[in-house]
């Protein structure tokens, strides 16, 4: 059994766009959601910018109750909300919290990188050193636990098929679309959110900046700081924020009559072993290569049909040599390589919903006929210089796209990459 598999829903909390509507206006207007985060600065940060969703409180208070939200931290939040908005985007209904009706051919998969920290770092660690066990409250498990987002989303939409959440680093959230892609194929559920979700904190930045990996150089220029494939790029800014979609059998979408925004054609997940130039922080070139062409294979197209990439493009070391990566997987050298943009650019580097709000914004691409400008890549990277025809600047109206790739590679040299096409 082999079910297509399509998007009938998106739901987005970015740096530069909380819901659709205005997601997708930064993105066609090139509007970064980099600012600076004083409290970077007090700490002793490196870097002292950030992208961190605006106005996510009084969504809350329109979404949630009170009782309810004593239990959300930030990344459970931002999950939330975009899962709560992509099921309804989806053209589906709340259930009512008192009622008993399950949906057991619904499930969730919603990952996170690093997750909960900041209920670690300002309640856990702080009110158990000090012998106030008690004062930690009822909630505090499940704001700290990765499969806290899953969990409450479960319970706010009375999911019944699988409901987990994945972690691979940076590759998170495309993993968990891509997992979500393959249990509806395969006849297991009729429709999955799937995505990641990453809170806004300094205690998740704080390693990477004593990594010495974020970006030091544009604090007085915060919407300049995020270079991906620059010249000048000197690391990635950190983001936060969640991207989910509402993956769908075509069956079951064309039954209700839902609207279908891509197909996801397939994907592939790998790991380079930390072998051959992999490590912790770097990827094996030729596992890129590897998940690349399985995820072609698995898409059923050749790379010649690969219209558009959304590259994982952070803004380091690391630029350059994906784009070579890209030109060989996909048998397309830099005469015949196709349009690629980074998302990063405008948004930061959302760790593990990185993977879900890059590939909302390839779905909306691909729907809408677009592809949105990388910004701060004027001065390109002298190696990044031989494709320089195919970096889209500023926005493209592209009514002609018709299958756009969009990968993520993370720590502990794990990769991801996954197909959309057009409907």
């Amino acid at each position: 059994m082999r079910n297509r598999v399509v998007v009938t829903g998106l739901g987005i909390v970015a740096p530069n766009g909380v819901g659709i509507k205005d997601f997708q206006a930064s993105l066609k207007s090139g509007k970064s959601g980099i600012r600076y985060i004083e409290k970077l600065t007090e700490l002793k940060f490196g870097c002292h910018v950030a992208g961190v969703p605006q106005g996510v409180e009084a969504v809350c208070e329109k979404y949630f109750t009170e009782e309810q939200l004593m239990s959300m931290n930030s990344n459970i939040k931002f999950a939330s909300i975009a899962s709560i908005d992509a099921w309804k985007d989806g053209g589906l209904s709340m259930p009512e919290p008192d009622e008993d009706n399950v949906d057991w051919d619904a499930g969730a998969i919603i990952g996170t990188g690093i997750g909960g920290m900041d209920t670690t770092g300002e309640k856990v660690i702080p009110l158990i050193d000090a012998g106030k066990v008690r004062r930690l409250g009822s909630t505090a498990v499940e704001q700290v636990m990765a499969s806290g987002v899953s969990a409450k989303i479960s319970g706010f939409l009375a999911l019944g098929n699988q409901v987990t959440t994945n972690s691979s680093a940076c590759s998170t959230g495309t993993e968990a679309i891509i997992d979500a892609t393959y249990r509806i194929r395969h006849g297991m559920a009729k429709r999955m959110l799937a995505g990641g979700a990453e809170g806004a904190t300094h205690y998740i930045w704080g390693g990477f900046d004593a990594m010495r990996v974020l970006n030091r150089s544009r604090n007085d220029e915060p919407e300049k700081a995020s270079r991906p494939m620059s010249a000048s790029a000197a690391g990635f800014v950190p983001g936060s924020g969640a991207g989910v979609l509402l993956l769908e059998s075509l069956e079951s979408a064309q039954e209700r009559g839902a609207r279908i925004y891509a197909e996801v054609l397939g994907g592939a997940v790998n790991c380079g072993g930390h072998r051959m130039g992999g490590s912790m922080t770097a990827p094996n070139p030729t596992g890129v290569q590897k998940c690349i062409k399985a995820a072609l294979t698995d898409a059923q197209i050749e790379g010649s049909q690969v219209d558009a990439i959304n590259g994982h493009l952070t803004a380091t070391f690391a630029d350059p040599y994906e784009l070579k990566n890209w030109s060989k997987a996909l048998g397309r050298p830099s005469d015949n390589f196709p349009m690629i943009n980074s998302t990063k650019s405008l948004v930061g580097h959302c760790l593990g919903a990185a993977g879900g709000v890059e590939s909302v914004a390839c779905v909306l691409q691909v729907h809408d006929g677009f592809v949105h400008g990388s910004i701060n890549c004027e001065d390109l990277h002298e190696d990044i210089m031989p494709y320089a025809d195919s970096i889209v600047h500023s926005t493209k109206n592209t009514p002609e796209l018709n299958i756009q790739a969009k990968a993520s590679f993370g720590f502990g040299d794990v990769n991801a990459c996954i197909m959309f096409k057009k409907w």
